[in-house]
């Protein structure tokens, strides 16, 4: 699947993943391969991700809006 974090001054990433888990108001939530779509928003805290070569990574975030449809998660983040 494909993550991509953009904010208004530069794209944190992009790439292939394999599970992904973010800060959302209500608690975190972790998406997986063939997610159900969906619309967040996301509270202060940090987004953990896995890539494609199985490596964890994690990025701060002040907050934001996570879309996943089809295998693409898009996060909007400030």
């Amino acid at each position: 699947m494909t993550l991509k974090i953009i904010s208004a001054h530069d794209v944190s990433f992009s790439g292939e993943v394999t599970s992904v888990t973010m800060p959302g108001v209500l608690g975190s939530f972790t998406v997986l391969k063939n997610h159900a779509p969906l619309i967040s928003v996301l509270a202060k805290g940090v987004i953990r991700y896995t890539s494609g070569d199985e490596q964890q990574h994690e990025i701060e975030i002040a907050g934001g809006l996570a879309d996943v449809n089809d295998n693409v998660i898009s996060v909007c983040v400030y």
